[in-house]
């Protein structure tokens, strides 16, 4: 009996094989990672400097404790080389493994932008408890952290590392911080907020080059001004990994086309978090990935259950400035209604028929989050 075999033991993976093990306690399952496979909150990754946790802490529990829990063989500092939807087999480092379904977890990988200069190689980026460490290990001791990209990621890590003490300057070419999130209004008063925290913001600019200026790096940003950094962190955002899906003709677009029940275009091959377009959808939040992986976990028990997006607020962790948004969806035509004042803005986004499809909150109206979210209609009923 060819087992179940995930790849991927980020959020989905581990979260898909918890699920199903509630359900089906015997059948055999394997888990593949690049990585060490530790059981870890990626999310905590940028705020973690501020609230003591370390590379090492936020590990919950190494690969060998979760295969114990999970009753699984579990393969650490393994690659999928080629999916075969043929044959239903994948290789791992030249060795062929059968599956009897395969969920693809692997995530996305950071968007890395051309630069010129001799440093331009030495721009960190984290996407993982490695990456983490590798960044950890280069701060340690400096002073001044330079970040490419004010949304979501970026500004947290900047709120993250100014409470730690570290100078912080951020580049973007937006106006406002987490200019595809917030309306305007919202983005200014997270920039004064931040501002008057000690982050420096270079917006309405990029970075061309990153060359080394002695023991640090000198950047050249678009408009010709200079800034000075101990470490650069690029943090503009994911691209979800597609590739080896369309190398084995699975069907692709901004991530792996998959369904309602995560099912992408081979049958019995599955797809789930940053790396999957589900319904059209392409969701790299904490939230879609646990609703996705428990519908997923009933499917692959043989209790095929579609998947269901309530309304999921995303919360900023920036303790200098709280923030919630709700994004309206894309397709999606309405305007945003904004009272602000030093206390808070509280923006809602309303359609022409005057139902609300999406707030923004931040400061005191961040205690408004629960009522609007009952307000909100699904996003996948």
């Amino acid at each position: 009996m060819h087992p179940l075999v995930i790849v991927g033991t980020g959020l989905g993976g581990y979260s898909v094989a918890r699920e199903w093990r509630k359900l089906d306690k015997e059948s055999p399952l394997v888990m593949v990672t690049a990585d060490g496979g530790q059981f870890y909150s990626k999310p905590m990754l940028s705020n973690a400097l501020a609230t003591g946790k370390t590379p090492e802490t936020l590990a919950n529990a190494p690969a060998a404790q979760m295969a114990e829990q999970l009753h699984a063989d579990i393969r650490t500092h393994t690659r999928l080389g080629v999916i075969l939807p043929d044959t239903k087999g994948i290789e791992l480092d030249g060795e062929r493994v059968g599956y009897s379904r395969l969920v693809i977890a692997i995530g996305a990988d950071p968007i890395r932008l051309p630069l010129a200069g001799d440093a331009a190689d030495s721009v960190l980026s984290v996407n993982d408890l490695d990456d983490y460490a590798r960044f950890r290990q280069v701060i340690a001791g400096r002073s001044r952290v330079a970040i490419m990209g004010a949304g979501l990621i970026g500004s947290e890590f900047a709120n993250d590392l100014i409470a730690s003490g570290y100078a912080v300057d951020v580049i973007d070419p937006a106006p406002h911080p987490l200019g595809r999130l917030l309306p305007s209004e919202a983005g200014r008063a997270m920039q004064r907020a931040l501002g008057d925290a000690g982050v420096v913001w270079h917006l309405g600019r990029v970075v061309d080059r990153v060359d080394r200026a002695g023991e640090g790096y000198r950047l050249l940003l678009s408009d010709g001004s200079e800034v000075q950094a101990d470490a650069v962190l690029s943090a503009i955002g994911l691209r979800p990994r597609t590739a080896l899906a369309g190398a084995a003709g699975l069907m692709s677009e901004r991530g792996i086309v998959v369904d309602r029940m995560l099912e992408s275009s081979a049958s019995d091959i599955y797809a789930l978090g940053d790396c999957a377009q589900v319904a059209g959808l392409v969701l790299p939040f904490v939230m879609p990935i646990m609703h996705a992986a428990r519908a997923l976990a009933k499917t692959l028990a043989g209790d095929r259950t579609a998947v269901m997006y309530p309304p999921m607020p995303v919360v900023v962790k920036t303790p200098a400035w709280p923030t919630v948004v709700s994004p309206p969806p894309a397709e999606v035509e309405g305007e945003w209604e904004v009272d602000a004042d030093a206390s808070g803005v509280r923006a809602l986004f309303r359609e022409a028929s005057g139902a609300l499809r999406g707030f923004a909150l931040s400061g005191e109206a961040t205690a408004d989050k629960n009522a609007l979210t009952r307000e909100l209609p699904p996003l996948l009923a």
